[in-house]
């Protein structure tokens, strides 16, 4: 955890498909146009994740999202095809920065803390996962299959027990993570909201999952 709990921004856009931006400081017209759609770009990203995090894909709508980023809505279509591609943009982005969570292959119960504090730290992907699967049939689904994909691999070098299934394993993780988000009010009775010692407590969990794991 950074120690802050303000949410996290999502990393920077690509550029849109196309885009081909000329030399750092070259101080051209089409350099400038190019480094203003970035912005707005990521201004639109960024707001999209706050709404949709706060109405689900069904209640969110593109004239409270370009409000929020202070761009005119038509740049939503311009930039992303409309609201489902901007919300199919936003999760690519998101998953790109948890994709680095896996940067240094770490050990199952440090990936699966990794996670929890990034959760912690920005609620707003926890709360759209929940709105998601309780509210928002018409939301386009996660990509779970880089996630499942790393716990096969792990199985299959017998960091897991060969029993365990990737995909039900990585349910019952999802949850494990989400539960101080989603049932903050069970936290604090339980736990006394105490993240740190459920993060000790999680990393010893799934330790005693992997395979000769004491969890401690």
């Amino acid at each position: 955890m950074t120690g802050s709990d303000d949410p996290a921004p999502l990393p920077d856009p690509a550029p849109p498909p196309g885009a081909a931006p000329g030399p750092a400081g070259s101080g051209t017209a089409a350099d400038g146009r190019t480094a203003s759609g970035l912005r707005s770009r990521r201004r639109l990203l960024e707001a999209a994740f706050e709404e949709f995090a706060e109405h689900g894909y069904a209640g969110a709508r593109v004239a409270s999202i370009a409000a929020r980023a202070g761009v005119n809505k038509q740049l939503i279509s311009y930039h992303f095809g409309g609201k489902r591609g901007l919300y199919e943009q936003m999760q690519a982005q998101w998953l790109r920065r948890e994709s680095r969570f896996r940067d240094d292959d770490p050990a199952l119960p440090e990936l699966v803390t990794r996670y929890l504090r990034a959760a912690l730290a920005d609620p707003r992907a926890v709360r759209l996962a929940a709105r998601f699967l309780l509210d928002d049939t018409a939301a386009p689904p996660p990509d779970n299959s880089a996630d499942v994909e790393d716990l096969r691999r792990r199985r299959d070098a017998g960091e897991l027990p060969a029993d365990l299934d990737p995909a039900a394993l990585l349910l019952a993780i999802m949850g494990m993570v989400s539960a101080p988000v989603l049932l903050a009010a069970a936290s604090d009775e339980l736990i006394g909201g105490d993240h740190e010692f459920y993060a000790d407590q999680l990393a010893r969990v799934v330790g005693h999952l992997t395979t000769g794991g004491t969890g401690a």
